[in-house]
């Protein structure tokens, strides 16, 4: 950034202002991130697109509004979000520079599925691996196919695709990828829950959290623990039908399962809180209310949901917002 702003030159400071935003931006530093972001966007020139394609090797003003979209759905715009990754698919398109469009076709898979929009992320995904395919992409064909994966378990148990996922993650890792991996493993801990193998998505899970600690690749830690939690109450669910006669050594167990869920919910609130990502402490808030709803703290529950919720002004046609709103409805009854 020094460099850039030493010799005035417009285009340094574009691909500078998109370095220290991304690096920002996976440190789990979001509002600085989206502030170097934007500034790259206002900086952005039209006429000069193809030829910071061929210097960097893809368009910055398209990674810009790419990552824009993500911090703004983290900071909890998802809204806004949409607006940006539509703006930043149209120009990876308009250029015809299959990198570009690769990333741009990734970047837009992940906001629809941090939206949890299970069809929009199957199609954009499938629109990334077919031109991976094409063009000979393969870190993106494996990221696509994990992608993919994610949203046809979320419309069906489709035990499969989380092999072909955990394939993909082993082609992607023998690649010498290590960027955005805690992320991959949560999407193949979260297939792996809603088919009912909570020990393996746990599992999973610790190597994410494994990875953030050797990484500090911070962006996506809250929803490491959020999903810690509902995967160790998921653990205590199958464990509970497996025998329904229990011993008191049993009720132990489900209390340290209980407990260890509440303390991965309260630790992911504390780090959402801590990094303003207001969209990931929503849904740990909500896997808290669950818990405490269950225990009878219903007031504390609603009460600490109904602040969360009310902090948003857009985005209420969204899966969470929507969940949320209806457990708020839930916790006011007597």
């Amino acid at each position: 950034m020094r460099l850039a702003q030493s010799v005035h030159d417009p285009t340094f400071l574009l691909q500078a202002h998109f370095i220290v935003g991304d690096t920002f931006f996976w440190c789990g530093e979001f509002t600085p991130a989206r502030a170097h972001l934007e500034q790259d966007i206002a900086l952005d020139n039209p006429q000069g697109r193809r030829s910071y394609a061929f210097l960097y090797g893809l368009d910055p003003g398209m990674a810009c509004l790419s990552h824009a979209a993500w911090a703004l759905w983290l900071l909890g715009y998802p809204d806004q979000a949409l607006k940006r990754t539509h703006q930043a698919l149209a120009l990876a398109q308009e250029l015809s520079h299959p990198l570009s469009l690769a990333w741009a076709l990734f970047c837009t898979a992940t906001l629809h599925q941090d939206r949890r929009e299970w069809q929009e992320t199957q199609e954009r995904a499938e629109a990334l691996i077919t031109l991976s395919t094409e063009q000979g992409f393969p870190h993106w064909v494996a990221l696509g196919t994990i992608l993919r994966g994610w949203a046809v378990t979320g419309q069906g148990q489709r035990e499969e695709e989380i092999e072909q996922m955990r394939q993909s993650l082993a082609i992607w890792r023998a690649m010498g990828a290590e960027l955005n991996r805690p992320y991959c493993l949560a999407l193949l801990a979260d297939a792996c829950g809603r088919v009912a193998r909570a020990e393996e998505g746990l599992a999973l899970l610790a190597e994410a959290l494994a990875a953030v600690d050797k990484t500090e690749e911070r962006y996506y830690e809250a929803e490491l623990y959020r999903l810690k939690g509902e995967l160790s109450l998921q653990s205590r669910q199958v464990k509970a039908g497996q025998d329904k006669s229990k011993t008191s050594q049993d009720k132990s167990e489900d209390w340290r399962l209980e407990s260890e869920a509440e303390e991965c919910f309260l630790k992911a609130i504390e780090i959402a809180r801590q990094q303003q990502a207001k969209s990931l402490e929503l849904r740990a808030v909500m896997g808290l209310s669950r818990l405490w709803q269950q225990q009878g703290k219903k007031e504390g529950a609603r009460k600490l949901l109904a602040e969360i919720y009310g902090w948003f002004t857009e985005g209420f046609d969204t899966k969470d917002l929507q969940e949320a709103k209806a457990l708020l409805e839930e916790l006011a009854w007597p």
